[in-house]
């Protein structure tokens, strides 16, 4: 295993162990000489699974039962099956299991049953990659815990510091952060810490994407702010190199529940491509969106590679008639949110989105997800199509395959074990509307000139840049001044 992938063992990262003397350099765990009522062996249990045991059956309270009947939830997913009773019982627990498996559902109820016992603030930390990721946690937590009048506050970047400095200070039950903007937080404003003094839960949604060491920093930061005799709670979609050696190293000490079969897509999602010339992709995906009704299709993601290509589809879409809204890293938090909250509301049925949208999000309408550009990596595009055929529901997965896609598509085939189906359409009814699109596409593309949107795209990754390095410039300024003391 290569030097960077390795673990640092003084890493607080699974809790109840001794304060570590020097700082953390990866993701990692605890002391191995330290015995707690967490050394056991890890269970590695993809079987015993009862498929007609209920909520009950896991030790929930009837007020949780309940609550799960009333959003339709009647029987327990295998990753909830499992991990419920663990979370419940005091471990430590690592979670892999497929995109659209319950899996936050796994930690919330056993949180909010927790809470219900002792209902204080802030009870547990979650920390998501994502702002979508994070608003859609809330919505979760906030519904599963209805009958507790749960209060659960969202901490992320593009939104005002000071209105989220004061909202933690009044200790809301749940936090569900961004890493970046919660370290940002906890460095500038001595009152936020001690926040987090009598966190019981800390979990990590999304844990692989966490684990990388482009959040080490951030992470480092949260978790020295944190108690030492909390619950810690990493669940993902997928397995990386730094999940399997936190794995490894962590022998003893968490309950590890695995359903996690390599990159794997569900069974019932039906995966299509369209081989077809890059200069009438645009084509192409006119005649797909007019056939959604006709497919039985309510509504549809399509996923780009580029801000820029995310923002010009919008406008061309636009001038086709087209109802469609865009989603992407670009655009201020007010836009993403409307964005999301529109297209899962029913009141668009196509969202334009880069990969900010490719993972968690959980709307039961999506029947079609769109490869519109095939992604770099195949993780990128499992995680893609998982936003279809969730929870048992069917769906279709439509890649857009041009000639300098072809080795691509067949790393993707290699990696998910399946060949791609051809999607089936007559020529010659696609190329009818060719004069339209291209139109279409010339009035856009000034449209977009217009706009200004290249100008101001550039100044807001300067200005992030700048702002970040002034955080940065001012901490360690700080630092200096309190070592000269």
């Amino acid at each position: 295993m290569d030097q960077e992938n390795l673990v640092d063992e003084s890493f607080p990262l699974f809790s109840k162990r001794r304060t570590p003397t020097t700082l953390p350099s990866l993701t990692t765990i605890p002391d191995n000489n330290e015995k707690t009522h967490h050394d056991q062996q890890i269970e590695n249990e993809t079987q015993s699974y009862v498929p007609h045991s209920t909520f009950t059956d896991l030790g929930l309270s009837d007020w949780v039962t309940k609550t799960c009947k009333e959003l339709g939830m009647i029987t327990p997913t295998p990753v909830q099956y499992h991990c419920i009773p663990k979370i419940l019982s005091g471990h430590d627990v690592l979670g892999l299991a497929e995109t659209g498996s319950g899996k936050t559902a796994a930690f919330a109820l056993p949180i909010l049953q927790k809470l219900a016992e002792e209902l204080y603030g802030v009870f547990s930390l979650v920390i998501t990659p994502t702002h979508e990721l994070a608003y859609q946690m809330a919505e979760q937590f906030r519904a599963l815990g209805s009958c507790l009048h749960v209060r659960c506050a969202v901490v992320i970047g593009g939104m005002d510091m000071i209105t989220q400095a004061k909202t933690l200070i009044q200790r809301p039950h749940v936090v569900i952060a961004t890493p970046g903007r919660l370290k940002v937080l906890l460095d500038e404003n001595p009152d936020i810490p001690p926040v987090f003094s009598r966190t019981k839960f800390l979990v990590l949604d999304e844990a692989d994407r966490l684990l990388d060491v482009g959040f080490e920093e951030e992470l480092r930061v949260i978790f020295q702010s944190l108690p030492r005799n909390r619950q810690t709670l990493l669940f993902s979609a997928t397995m990386t190199s730094d999940l399997q050696t936190l794995l490894e190293l962590s022998a003893n000490k968490a309950y590890f529940y695995e359903a996690y079969e390599g990159f794997k897509t569900v069974e019932s999602l039906k995966q299509q491509y369209i081989f077809i010339p890059k200069n009438v992709k645009d084509v192409y995906l006119l005649h797909v969106l007019t056939k959604m009704e006709d497919m039985g299709i309510r509504s549809t993601i399509i996923f780009v590679s580029r801000a820029r290509t995310c923002h010009l589809l919008n406008l061309l879409l636009e001038e086709l008639d087209q109802d469609a809204i865009a989603l992407h890293s670009l655009q201020c938090q007010s836009l993403r949110s409307d964005a999301l909250r529109r297209f899962k509301s029913g009141q668009v049925p196509i969202l334009l989105a880069t990969d900010v949208a490719n993972r968690g999000l959980d709307i039961a309408t999506v029947d079609l997800v769109i490869n519109y550009d095939i992604p770099r990596y195949p993780r990128d595009y499992v995680h893609r199509v998982g936003r279809t055929a969730r929870a048992g529901r069917g769906g279709l997965a439509l890649s857009f395959v041009t000639q300098n896609d072809v080795d691509l598509i067949h790393e993707i085939e290699a990696v998910i074990g399946k060949q791609l189906e051809e999607f089936t359409c007559k020529e010659n009814e696609v190329l009818a509307d060719i004069t339209k699109v291209y139109k279409a596409k010339r009035v856009a593309t000034m449209k977009m000139l217009d706009e200004g949107f290249e100008e101001r795209s550039e100044k807001l990754v300067f200005f992030n840049y700048v702002g970040w390095q002034m955080v940065v410039d001012l901490v360690e300024k700080k630092g200096s001044g309190l070592a000269s003391r």
